[in-house]
């Protein structure tokens, strides 16, 4: 068991250092570079009055939840995530479960927003329904993606970041961790805290 864990965190500490961010341009900066540039990204975007909105599935889901509510808590911006049980059961019974993120983004995004589209293997439908959605709203896009390189999601966004793995659990806790990254580091450009 001890040698399970160690494999553990030294395959996270790996992976780490091999998630990819690229902008919506393909160019790509160092983890390091694209946090700071994602954040630059964010203030702006919600200086200027835009929300953030996070959208995700099973434990995608939980990471949106946790993190809409970290960035207007910590971060002092508009944030939320459409994750509801009563609108998303109500969406998947009205329009079907494709559309759970593409109604509420094209209820709420307003040019000037971003959405975070959270996805281990950046192919859930509902969630490129919602980006589609985004778009068409005038909204950015930033996406948090794993497992193929070559995932539609992750062409669909601004700002990328891309873990290079096919396992769910690694995903995401690299996805978590990108997200409080990014937040803490708004955070310190603020001097809050």
């Amino acid at each position: 068991m001890k040698s399970s864990a160690a494999a553990f965190y030294e395959s996270l500490r790996a992976l780490t250092r091999e998630i990819v961010y690229t902008d919506a341009s393909g160019r790509t900066l160092t983890l390091e570079e694209g946090i700071e540039a994602a954040a630059a990204w964010i203030v702006e975007r919600t200086a200027a009055g835009g929300k953030l909105m996070f959208v995700g599935n099973g434990a995608s889901a939980a990471i949106s939840s946790h993190m809409g509510t970290d960035f207007w808590k910590a971060g002092g911006m508009r944030a939320m995530a459409f994750n509801d049980i009563a609108g998303l059961t109500c969406i998947g019974n009205d329009f079907g479960y494709p559309h759970l993120f593409e109604k509420p983004v094209e209820m709420f995004a307003d040019p000037g927003d971003i959405l975070v589209c959270i996805s281990s293997s950046g192919r859930s439908e509902n969630v490129l329904l919602g980006a589609k959605a985004a778009r068409a709203k005038g909204a950015g896009v930033l996406t948090l993606t794993g497992f193929k390189a070559d995932n539609p999601l992750r062409a669909m966004g601004d700002a990328n970041f891309y873990v290079p793995v096919e396992a769910y659990g690694p995903v995401e806790v690299l996805h978590h961790s990108v997200c409080h990254c990014l937040l803490d580091t708004i955070v310190a450009s603020k001097g809050r805290r």
